[in-house]
C-alpha cells in the first residue's frame, strides 16, 4: 500500500513539474524570439533562423530557472492535494506531513541529479551550437570577442581604424603571444604590433615590450618599451563578454577543470559554475520544503491568488538574495564557495524550523 501511495505522490508531483516547465518554456520562447528577431532585423534572413536559435537557447535557460520551476510546481501540487482532501486521506493511511514533504523533496533532488548527468550535456551542446550559429551572423557587428582552440580573438572598431587582436591565451592579468592588426577605412593593413605579454587590467593596455611594424612607412620596424594601446576592452570586460559558461556541462567541467584554466578561463568563474551545479539538487530539495511551509503549514483555507502572490514574492526574494551572495563572492568580500552555498544553508535552516512546526500540526 505504501508503494502505491508513494507512486501516486511522485507521479502527481512530476506531472506538476512538467506542466509548470512547459509554461515557463513557452514564456521563454516568446520573449527570446522577439530578442532574436530584433538581432536579425537588418539581415535578410527568414523567421526560421530566429526560431531555431530560440529553441537552442531556451533549454539552458530552463536549467537556470529550475529552482523556481520546482518551487511553483510544489506550491501548485500541495494546493491540489489540499483542496481535494487527498492530504487528509494520506494522513488516514499513516502518512505524516513530514513523510509527504520528504517524498516530494527527494523526488526534486533526483530530478536535479538527472538534469546534471543527462540533460545538462545536451543543453550545453545546444548552447554551443547557438553561440557558433549566431557568431556567423555577427560579422557586421562592430565589436566581437571570441575564444576557441586557436586562442583569443577580438574585433574592435573604436576610433578611426579597426583593430583585429589575436592572442594565444589569457592567464591572470595578461594576454600572451599577442598580435594586433590595424586596418584603415579602405580596409588596408597599416600597422602590425607584436608582443609576448600584455597587461590588460586597465585601459589603455600596456605592452612591456612591443615590436611595431608601420606599413605606411614601408614596413619600418620599431621596438618600444612600455607601449600603450587604446581599446575599449579591459580584463573585466573580456571576462564578462567572451565566455558563455552555458556551453560547458557539469561532467565536462569536472573532467576538464584544469584544462579550461590553462586555456584562459578565469578560475573564479569556473569555480562559481561548478558550485552552482553541485548545489542544484540540494537547492531543489529545499525549495519543496519552502513550498510546503507556505501551503501545508497554513491551517486556514486561502484563495489561490494568495498562493500565487506568495510564490512570486518568494521567487523574487530568493533570486535577489542568491544574486547578492554571488556578487559578494565575485567582489571577494566573501569566498566564492561560501557565496554559492550561503543562500542554500540559510534556506535550509529556515525550512528546518518551518518543517518542525508543520509536523507538529
Amino acid at each position: 500500500m505504501n508503494k502505491i501511495i508513494s507512486k501516486y505522490l511522485i507521479f502527481g508531483f512530476l506531472k506538476s513539474i512538467i506542466n509548470i516547465f512547459f509554461i515557463f518554456m513557452c514564456l521563454g520562447l516568446i520573449l527570446n524570439l522577439f530578442e532574436e528577431i530584433e538581432f536579425f532585423k537588418n539581415l535578410d534572413e527568414k523567421i526560421w533562423l530566429p526560431l531555431y536559435l530560440t529553441f537552442l537557447f531556451i533549454p539552458n535557460l530552463m536549467i537556470e530557472l529550475l529552482p523556481f520551476i520546482i518551487f511553483i510546481s510544489a506550491v501548485w501540487y500541495f494546493m491540489f492535494i489540499k483542496s481535494n482532501t487527498d492530504l487528509l486521506s494520506l494522513k488516514i493511511f499513516g502518512y505524516s506531513n513530514l513523510k509527504i514533504i520528504l517524498t516530494l523533496s527527494f523526488t526534486a533532488f533526483l530530478v536535479g541529479c538527472c538534469v546534471l548527468f543527462v540533460l545538462n550535456p545536451l543543453t550545453a551542446a545546444m548552447t554551443k551550437s547557438y553561440e557558433i550559429t549566431k557568431a556567423k551572423y555577427s560579422r557586421d557587428i562592430d565589436h566581437l570577442v571570441s575564444i576557441n582552440k586557436n586562442g583569443v580573438w577580438i574585433k574592435d572598431s573604436s576610433g578611426e581604424d579597426k583593430k583585429i587582436i589575436s592572442a594565444k591565451n589569457l592567464k591572470g592579468n595578461y594576454l600572451y603571444k599577442v598580435s594586433i592588426y590595424k586596418i584603415d577605412k579602405q580596409h588596408k593593413l597599416i600597422k602590425r604590433i607584436e608582443s609576448e605579454k600584455v597587461n590588460i587590467t586597465k585601459l589603455p593596455w600596456v605592452f612591456e615590450r612591443a615590436t611595431v611594424f608601420n606599413l605606411k612607412e614601408g614596413g619600418k620596424t620599431r621596438v618600444i618599451e612600455n607601449y600603450k594601446f587604446d581599446t575599449i576592452y579591459d580584463l573585466n570586460k573580456l571576462n564578462s563578454i567572451y565566455r558563455n559558461l552555458g556551453t560547458i556541462s557539469f561532467i565536462d567541467l569536472v573532467k576538464n577543470y584544469k584544462k579550461y584554466i590553462e586555456t584562459g578561463y578565469k578560475s573564479a568563474l569556473l569555480k562559481e559554475r561548478l558550485h552552482f551545479f553541485l548545489s542544484l539538487p540540494i537547492f531543489l530539495f529545499f525549495m519543496v520544503f519552502l513550498a510546503s511551509i507556505f501551503t501545508v503549514g497554513s491551517v486556514n483555507k486561502s484563495p489561490n491568488i494568495y498562493y500565487i502572490f506568495i510564490s512570486i514574492i518568494s521567487c523574487v526574494v530568493i533570486y535577489y538574495l542568491k544574486d547578492l551572495s554571488l556578487a559578494l563572492g565575485q567582489t571577494e568580500r566573501i569566498s566564492l564557495t561560501l557565496s554559492a552555498w550561503a543562500p542554500i544553508v540559510t534556506l535550509g535552516l529556515f525550512c528546518t524550523i518551518g518543517i518542525i512546526q508543520i509536523n507538529e500540526k
